[in-house]
């Protein structure tokens, strides 16, 4: 069967409640800038002259590279034209994933991040990058077909990818990649210190000190290996984790006080400006 091939979409929201599925071929490809959404990316790259930013990591990619973004990292693709761009991109509701889960088996754990040596490649070895191009191929002939089954047939594929993807990260666990990956050792401590510190005080001043950095060079190397500025980073991924609290039911004012902010107004101010809404509003949306 011939693979349908998907228009480009520049959504960053899902439609459908547990996982969408995107096959791209692209002549000339619109430009991404930094962004995040809200569930986890599996990105199978087939083609093109393509280099991805995560977090402050630079991935020069290769036909079969597979990147696995968490729903909290900011990211974007740097393509350069000339080359036919291909790639698979899946979306996955994280909800979707815990459900699926059993006691032995955690299909989100290929997502997990910020451990020190966080790496968001999979390079998988001839053989396995063979099992997964079929599975990958039999789900998008049951995504595309109205045949008997073959609703049943794309949830059943999806899973078997899922977790062979997990295999293959486990196995590769521990066996960090370098050929290809550029990152600033410091840059990624800094990245590291300040998703485990998000509630605390984060100024330029403490930065720097702790990194044994002039403000001018913390300043210059972060925009550099991330494209933020360090108060941007820190205030976007504040106002991350405060929608995700939301969601999960806390309070305004507890989300508040837990996401680093000193000020309620200005809280209020910077998640209207961001997401479209006030808190409250927010929440009630959804």
């Amino acid at each position: 069967m011939k693979t349908l091939i998907h228009n480009f979409t520049s959504r960053q929201y899902m439609i459908t409640p547990n996982f969408e599925y995107f096959h791209y071929i692209d002549k000339s490809a619109t430009e991404v800038d930094y962004h995040n959404h809200d569930f986890y990316e599996i990105y199978f790259f087939i083609s093109g002259n393509v280099t991805y930013m995560i977090e402050g990591k630079t991935y020069k990619l290769k036909p079969g590279d597979i990147l696995l973004i968490h729903n909290n990292e900011l990211h974007k693709p740097v393509i350069e034209h000339g080359e036919t761009y291909e790639r698979i991109v899946i979306w996955l509701n994280p909800e979707f994933l815990k459900r699926e889960s059993k006691y032995d088996t955690d299909l989100s754990v290929c997502f997990q991040t910020y451990s020190h040596d966080k790496n968001n490649l999979l390079r998988p070895d001839p053989e396995a990058l063979r099992n997964l191009k079929s599975i990958i191929n039999k789900f998008e002939n049951a995504c595309d077909s109205a045949s008997y089954g073959s609703s049943i047939l794309k949830d059943l594929y999806l899973m078997e990818f899922i977790i062979h993807i997990n295999k293959c990260y486990l196995e590769s666990y521990g066996n960090i990649l370098h050929d290809g990956i550029e990152y600033n050792e410091k840059v990624n401590a800094i990245i590291q210190y300040i998703n485990e510190n998000i509630q605390s005080d984060l100024s330029l001043d403490l930065i720097s000190k702790k990194f044994y950095l002039s403000k001018y060079h913390l300043l210059r190397e972060f925009k550099k290996y991330t494209g933020y500025t360090i108060h941007q980073y820190i205030r976007t991924k504040r106002l991350l984790l405060a929608k995700s609290l939301l969601k999960e039911g806390l309070a305004v004012t507890e989300v508040c006080n837990r996401c680093g902010f000193s000020d309620y107004s200005n809280f209020i101010r910077a998640f209207k400006n961001a997401f479209g809404a006030p808190p409250k509003t927010y929440v009630k949306q959804k």
